[in-house]
């Protein structure tokens, strides 16, 4: 039975199950890649590609994704803060002429498409105008001024997707992904029907040192609640130690903490009239550092996100001890990289079920109590509004009074315009959250369920700690002795 609609993602996943299964085993080598290929795209007819000899060199690099391995030079990617990849032999498949001239055209008599052509690229063939792709600059005009609509621009989705224009594409219309630019969000990823796109792994690595009884502890986003069908926190917890992690908790724990120590900068910004951004997404971090670097010199929190501060405040407990994150996000897998965060590793549900599948471990069946370790608005860090909300609940419990005009950017688009209106000082808010996946974490581009599925999932095993408040969870962990600003 597939888990995903999307065939793309469930061969991703496969691929992964597979890959996971022989690492738990001890059995990865020089030919995994082609065994792979071969048990998922057996001898027969091609389903997706030319043949299938192309559709199993996509399935090999796959592999060598899962296996932390570039997939092009079979290079380690563990030291790089590039994640997300093109994989060739799929992204060609993709249509590489954006403007295309359909059979809608009557060859009129007024050939407004040739007139406002300033390349001389459309000319008049036998039945319809055609297009010389040698001089097309792809400028549009043709299209604009056509009286049949019969010139159509079709946008690949990678670039449609790309908040940040980083995507161009070589003299083979193969993508092409700028660095300089890219802010790792995955909505490329995300869009790709043909899985072309894909992050890099490192489940391999954490498998390695499972086996190897090294403690590493996991913890995992918010956003992990209806991920495993009807499972709850507590129930995922415990297969995540199945699985052979030490222990694990919640990074609503971190999150609570957060909102705290983002209110305390947020008073200070707002007794100096200034806009606070929050930082807890590392891909509208990255979006503000690069793209609009005023805002984030000047507006930008300090605060460190859930995730750093949870593993921060578990390496101060035990420094002998590595980190793994599971989570939702792309921009994660970035952020551990960078100075500072403590994180080993981070993995994201898609690659985490692979593994509980091949070990055959399921969430749901484990028997549990159902205490709780974070507040339900550190909870709600998963949703839209989240963050903003948890820091007015601190500022309710800790008897702020004053009017606070919140402004909540949901997707890339909304915190790009925010962004420039804060930089021009035309932003009416004291604090803006930005989330750069529409409806927050759960909706990100590396999850398992559906957001509609999972956030009514959420709700309901919410429901048990709604009298929870933040300061409670700040009983039980103190994070008074952490350092709780980024460095970088």
């Amino acid at each position: 039975m597939s888990m995903f609609e999307h065939e793309a993602k469930q061969f991703k996943f496969d691929v992964m199950r597979e890959v996971s299964m022989r690492a738990f085993k001890g059995a990865l080598n020089d030919n995994t890649p082609d065994d792979i290929a071969q048990l998922l795209i057996p001898k027969g007819k091609a389903n997706f590609r030319c043949c299938i000899y192309k559709e199993r060199e996509v399935i090999r690099q796959e592999v060598k994704i899962a296996c932390g391995l570039d997939p092009v030079d079979g290079k380690s990617t563990s030291d790089s803060k590039q994640i997300v990849r093109v994989i060739e032999p799929a992204c060609d498949g993709c249509t590489i002429n954006r403007i295309i001239i359909t059979n809608n055209c009557r060859k009129c008599m007024a050939k407004t498409c040739q007139s406002a052509c300033k390349f001389n690229a459309i000319t008049m063939g036998e039945h319809q105008a055609e297009i010389n792709y040698k001089k097309c600059v792809e400028c549009g005009l043709c299209a604009k001024n056509c009286p049949y609509n019969a010139v159509v621009i079709t946008e690949r989705p990678c670039s449609q997707k790309c908040p940040v224009n980083a995507i161009a594409y070589d003299a083979d219309g193969i993508a092409v992904i700028d660095e300089n630019l890219c802010i790792n969000c995955g909505n490329c990823e995300k869009a790709c029907p043909f899985g072309a796109i894909e992050d890099i792994n490192c489940m391999v690595e954490v498998i390695n040192d499972i086996k190897e009884d090294v403690k590493i502890t996991a913890i995992f986003a918010p956003s992990i609640q209806g991920q495993f069908e009807d499972a709850s926190i507590n129930q995922i917890k415990k297969s995540f130690v199945k699985l052979g992690f030490s222990d694990a908790v919640e990074v609503a724990v971190g999150a609570d903490a957060v909102a705290t120590y983002e209110f305390e900068e947020f008073t200070e910004m707002y007794e100096n009239n200034k806009l606070l951004t929050t930082s807890c997404c590392p891909a509208f971090l990255n979006l503000a550092k690069i793209h609009y670097p005023k805002v984030y010199k000047e507006n930008m929190s300090t605060t460190i996100s859930p995730m750093v501060a949870l593993a921060r405040y578990l390496k101060k407990k035990d420094p002998t001890s590595k980190v793994c994150f599971i989570g939702p996000c792309v921009a994660k897998k970035y952020e551990a990289k960078c100075e500072g965060s403590f994180v080993d590793y981070v993995i994201s549900y898609q690659e985490v079920a692979a593994m509980l599948v091949s070990q055959k471990i399921i969430p749901g069946e484990f028997i549990v109590d159902k205490d709780a370790e974070a507040s339900i608005y550190a909870r709600n860090f998963a949703v839209g509004k989240g963050v903003s909300n948890a820091v007015a609940q601190v500022a309710k419990e800790k008897g702020f009074d004053k009017p606070i005009k919140i402004v909540y950017a949901d997707g890339c688009a909304e915190c790009k315009k925010n962004l420039m209106l804060a930089g021009i000082g035309k932003l009416d808010a004291n604090l803006l959250e930005g989330m750069s996946c529409i409806g927050g974490c759960i909706n990100g581009p590396v999850v398992v369920e559906s957001s509609m599925i999972a956030k009514r999932r959420m709700i309901k095993e919410n429901s048990d700690i709604e009298n929870v408040n933040i300061e409670k969870t700040l009983e039980r962990f103190d994070f008074s002795d952490i350092d709780m600003h980024r460095k970088y």
